[in-house]
């Protein structure tokens, strides 16, 4: 098998514990890159792999698994999969796997501390004394008492709506294919909870529907003074608007820990801004949310190995090449 992961991402997103539970199911080779290698160069270390356990950076293409005619099975480390043609690979007889979401505490405590920040302008006061200025005094907002949004009302939403109630917010949820379970958290219509959140969340699945989501008309919905939060993909925010809404001061700021830039990093421009609290990606980064996924890929491979099915396969159906990859285990 081989791991795509850089020696820093091994450390950051897999672990020893991981690594050790790969190598007692099989021989593991490692990628001692540290940027990304080139589709030639994964190719040729992966050559006769029968697995490859991919981080979110790689792409994988019909290319790909024409080059690796005895690669069965991509298993990524992470939910998001669209980076893999998952049509390539059913034509190729390739299982794709995905891991589960372990990092829902982990955001919706990210949200919570920007959230904060923003309200009462920490990281502002912090850059001011650290340029040698004195930070001017402004009066702060408190959570307790005000409104949140959700938009998207998944794994990450549901505890960050727990966290909320906590802190006596008041908690409306958007989402057509999810439902509340407290009494105390409101679902709305999108155009509704954007008119009465003073902190709208973004948790929203980054599918075609949700291109643009947070478009200039959803901006000027929100009331004025309010404060944008987004922790799910950048492919969700019209960037331009988003500027624009900073710079009228119809927002009063927003905090970004994705974007359009590359490996879905907040956009250059946005994370500049005087308004706004931009992180590189790091929402989900805690060793349990890290941990959790990793050593899903470890049980997945597992499962394979005793002839079983994992629950994050996305294309059981079509992957005609396990049978053979599995002959040679028995």
């Amino acid at each position: 098998m081989y791991l795509t992961f850089s020696p820093s991402g091994r450390a950051l997103y897999y672990g020893d514990k991981a690594l050790a539970g790969l190598r007692e199911l099989g021989e593991l080779r490692l990628n001692e890159r540290e940027d990304i290698p080139a589709q030639a160069e994964l190719i040729d270390a992966a050559h006769d792999c029968q697995v490859l356990i991919s981080d979110r950076r790689v792409t994988a293409d019909a290319a790909l698994f024409a080059a690796l005619p005895q690669l069965a099975v991509l298993m990524r480390c992470a939910m998001d999969i669209r980076n893999i043609d998952v049509a390539a690979a059913s034509a190729a007889g390739v299982l794709v796997t995905r891991a589960s979401a372990g990092f829902g505490n982990s955001v919706a405590e990210w949200v919570l501390g920007v959230m904060i920040d923003g309200a009462r302008g920490i990281s502002r006061s912090v850059q001011a004394y650290r340029s040698g200025a004195t930070p001017a005094i402004a009066m702060g907002r408190e959570l307790r008492g005000s409104r949140v949004g959700i938009i998207g009302y998944g794994h990450i939403g549901r505890r960050l709506g727990e966290l909320a109630l906590a802190l006596g917010m008041h908690v409306a949820i958007s989402d057509p294919r999810s439902r509340p379970d407290d009494a105390r958290i409101e679902a709305l219509p999108l155009d509704t909870l954007l008119a009465q959140s003073d902190f709208v969340v973004c948790l929203a699945p980054a599918v075609a529907e949700t291109e643009n989501l947070m478009n200039a008309a959803a901006y000027a919905r929100m009331p004025p003074g309010a404060f944008f939060v987004n922790a799910s993909r950048g492919n969700l925010v019209d960037e331009p608007a988003l500027l624009a809404a900073l710079d009228t001061g119809h927002l009063v700021g927003c905090a970004l820990d994705v974007g359009r830039a590359a490996d879905q990093m907040p956009s250059a421009e946005l994370a500049a801004h005087p308004k706004v609290i931009a992180t590189p990606h790091i929402g989900g980064l805690t060793p349990p949310a890290a941990e959790h996924q990793a050593l899903e890929t470890v049980a997945q491979l597992a499962a394979l190995l005793r002839g079983e099915m994992p629950a994050g396969a996305v294309n059981e159906a079509q992957a005609t090449r396990l049978a053979a990859w599995r002959a040679l285990h028995t």
